[in-house]
């Protein structure tokens, strides 16, 4: 289930307005989201966090609250609470230095700091770098510059240790106290020397309240330099991401890194926040399905909403 897209077709007076694609934040009105609020989930409130995008990836920023349809276990909800803000976030960037990144890895590099553009001043990042085994490269800082230089003396050399290096990114976000939480995965395949197994990282991406983003950088489908772990790469990236509402962004042209970088900062920074009671508010601790449907407005392409595909309820 990747980044499943949800479009209603109704119609109605609150569906006529024009849907801008400019970047905006829009202050909540009184009874509305809190800012920075994360995925939380209580006996009363669940807040989900939702992107919308066009068909070219570029997000969609003005939706009112009437343009959204929430479903828990495939039952409705009603939103009560609704925001759209930029607020700060705790970024862990999870760069890949083994050996098959090679000639990838100035690009790569130029991805990373197109990314780092993005960022605004009580933004936090660190640096995960990875080959044979995964290392905490730069700690937290509100520097971007540390992460770059970090970057520029990095070698490609050894093995692929990606489920080793998100645990460790996932485990270091969780010292966080900033409202929202993500990684961001610049990789060119899959893995195969980790201690993590896929299971339990997918688990713990799961638990978490952080988004996670992949880059994939690949060969083309057919080329003979295609490792075993680009063929696996995309599944793998895009299966992890889509546990948090995150998503991958396959890059088959190295030219192409920078701007699908900068597309996920952007992204990142304009989310909406939909907040709902549970009609269902047992304390099961069983694991609920999410859906979002946003509505299609007239003469705009079809939209796309990502969203984290569930949650797990509080346990008496």
């Amino acid at each position: 289930m990747l980044v499943a897209v949800a479009v209603a077709c109704l119609m109605g007076p609150a569906l006529r307005a024009q849907v801008s694609l400019d970047l905006r934040v829009r202050k909540p009105s009184p009874g509305h989201a809190e800012p920075g609020l994360k995925l939380r989930i209580d006996k009363s409130l669940v807040l989900v966090p939702v992107t919308v995008s066009d068909s070219k990836n570029r997000p969609v920023t003005s939706l009112d609250k009437e343009q959204f349809r929430l479903f828990d276990d495939k039952i409705e909800q009603t939103v009560t609470h609704f925001a759209l803000e930029d607020v700060p976030v705790e970024v862990g960037l999870v760069f890949d230095v083994s050996s098959s990144m090679g000639t990838k890895l100035r690009r790569a590099r130029m991805a990373a700091s197109a990314f780092l553009r993005t960022a605004n001043p009580q933004d936090e990042f660190f640096l995960v770098t990875f080959n044979d085994r995964a290392r905490l490269a730069v700690p937290p800082t509100t520097d971007p510059g540390e992460i770059e230089s970090q970057l520029a003396v990095t070698a490609s050399k050894g093995a692929t240790a990606l489920l080793d290096a998100i645990y460790l990114a996932v485990s270091e976000l969780k010292k966080s106290d900033k409202p929202r939480k993500a990684l961001l995965i610049v990789s060119d395949g899959g893995d195969n020397a980790s201690r993590y197994s896929e299971a339990e990282v997918k688990n713990l991406a799961r638990e978490s309240d952080a988004l996670i983003y992949g880059i994939g950088i690949y060969e083309p489908f057919g080329s003979r330099s295609r490792t075993p772990e680009e063929m696996y790469g995309p599944s793998l990236l895009g299966e992890i991401a889509e546990e948090t509402g995150g998503r991958e962004f396959p890059v088959d042209d190295l030219r192409d890194l920078p701007d699908a970088a900068a597309k996920i900062g952007v992204e990142l920074r304009n989310q909406y926040m939909l907040g709902y009671s549970p009609t269902d508010a047992e304390p099961d601790g069983r694991y609920h399905r999410l859906q979002v449907k946003v509505t299609r407005v007239p003469g705009m392409p079809k939209l796309q909403a990502h969203w984290r595909p569930g949650y797990y309820a509080p346990a008496e």
